[in-house]
C-alpha cells in the first residue's frame, strides 16, 4: 500500500497494491469479551459456559465465529480503512473459521488485495477483491475472509459512456417472503435426518435505535458512516447506518434464540435432539441496502442444502439461506450460513 502523502495521509483506490500483504494490528482476546458477545448474540454454550464447552466438539471455550468477524473488522478499521477514503463493502464472498478462537489468544491481521477495478458504473468508485486473515502467535490462521471493498478514488476518470454493453441485468435476489412460501413454527434441534430441504422459518426481527448502532460501532467497526450523522449523510449512504456485522449479528441472535426456545419445548415432550454446531462458516453475504435508524428488520431462514460429510460420519451440513427485510418489504440483508449437525441414528 503506497502512503498517500499528497492526499493529507488518506488513501485511495489508486494506493491499492495487489499482492502486497499488510499486517494489521494486534489485540489479545479475553474470555469475558468472549461471553459477553455470546450473550449479546450467539449465546451457544460453546461461547457461554466452560464445562460445557470443555464437552463439545470443541474441546474449550471459543469465541463466536461473528465474534471473531467482529474482531478482525475492528483491526481491519485501525489498520487500514480508518485512514483510507472507504465507501463500505457490498459483501463477503465467503468466511471460512479454521480455529477455535480461545481466551487468551493474541491475534493480527493480514490483508492482501487480490485484484481490484473501478466501478463502470461509477468512475470515482473502485472495488478491490481482498483476502484478510486472522492469525495467531503460532503463525496459524484461525480465519479468513474474501471479501470485496469499495474506495474512493483520487483522480476519477471520465464518466462512462452511455453505451449498449451487452451484459445481462444482475438478477434481483429471491425473496424467502414469496406469497407461496409456506413458513413453519421454528425447528428444534433434530437429528440431520429428519430435517428437509424447503423447510423456511421466521426467527424474529429488530428495530435498530441510533445508541446501539453507534454503539456496535464504535467498539467493532468504527468508520464514520456508522458513527456520525453528518458524515454518514455526506457519504454514499446518506444517513447514519449500521454496520453490516451488526445486520449479521442480530440475525443469529434470532436462529440460535427461536432454536433454543423450539428445543426447549420440544425436550419437554420427550422429542429426541441432536448437537448442532459448530459451523465452519458462511457464503455469499450481501449487504443489498442500508439498515438505518428505526428500521425494523425481519429475519427469516429456509434450508437449501443437505451435504454428506466423507469425514465426518457422525455428522451431516446444514446449508441455509437466510434474509432480512425492512419494514417496506426491500431485501436488506442475505447469506447462507452452514451448520454441522448430528446425523441420529
Amino acid at each position: 500500500m503506497q502512503d498517500d502523502r499528497a492526499g493529507g495521509g488518506i488513501l485511495h483506490h489508486e494506493d491499492i497494491e495487489v499482492g502486497k500483504p499488510l499486517m494489521l494490528g494486534r489485540t489479545t482476546v479475553t474470555k469475558d469479551a468472549i461471553v459477553a458477545f455470546a450473550q449479546a448474540y450467539d449465546p451457544q454454550p460453546i461461547h457461554l459456559d466452560e464445562e460445557a464447552a470443555k464437552a463439545s466438539i470443541v474441546g474449550g471455550l471459543c469465541a463466536s465465529g461473528w465474534h471473531t468477524c467482529a474482531i478482525m473488522m475492528r483491526m481491519l478499521v485501525d489498520g487500514f480503512l480508518g485512514r483510507a477514503a472507504s465507501l463500505g463493502s457490498p459483501g463477503v464472498d465467503e468466511v471460512r473459521w479454521l480455529k477455535p478462537l480461545r481466551p487468551g489468544a493474541t491475534v493480527h491481521l493480514r490483508y492482501t488485495a487480490l485484484d481490484k477495478r473501478v466501478l463502470g458504473s461509477r468512475p470515482d468508485v473502485g472495488i478491490s477483491k481482498v483476502l484478510v486473515e486472522l492469525i495467531d502467535d503460532r503463525d496459524q490462521v484461525l480465519a479468513n475472509w474474501r471479501t470485496n471493498q469499495m474506495t474512493r478514488l483520487r483522480v476519477p476518470g471520465p464518466a462512462p459512456a452511455q453505451t449498449s454493453s451487452g451484459k445481462a441485468a444482475k438478477a434481483p435476489i429471491a425473496s424467502l417472503w414469496d406469497d407461496a412460501t409456506v413458513v413453519a413454527q421454528p425447528y428444534p434441534d433434530l437429528p440431520f435426518k429428519d430435517r428437509q430441504t424447503g423447510e423456511t422459518t421466521d426467527v424474529g426481527c429488530h428495530t435498530f435505535n441510533r445508541d446501539e448502532i453507534v454503539a456496535f460501532a464504535s467498539q467493532f467497526d468504527p468508520q464514520p458512516f456508522h458513527l456520525d450523522e453528518a458524515a454518514a449523510k455526506a457519504s454514499l449512504f446518506g444517513g447514519l447506518c449500521a454496520s453490516g456485522w451488526q445486520t449479521a449479528a442480530f440475525l443469529i441472535r434470532g436462529i440460535i434464540t427461536t432454536r433454543q426456545q423450539a428445543s426447549a419445548a420440544a425436550r419437554a415432550r420427550g422429542v429426541g435432539l441432536a448437537t448442532y454446531g459448530p459451523s465452519p462458516g458462511f457464503r455469499n453475504v450481501r449487504w443489498l441496502k442500508p439498515v438505518f435508524v428505526g428500521d425494523t428488520i425481519q429475519y427469516r431462514t429456509r434450508v437449501c442444502d443437505k451435504v454428506d460429510l466423507k469425514s465426518r460420519p457422525d455428522r451431516g451440513l446444514l446449508v441455509s439461506e437466510a434474509q432480512g427485510r425492512n419494514q417496506h418489504g426491500e431485501i436488506v440483508f442475505g447469506i447462507t450460513t452452514q451448520m454441522l449437525v448430528e446425523r441420529g441414528r
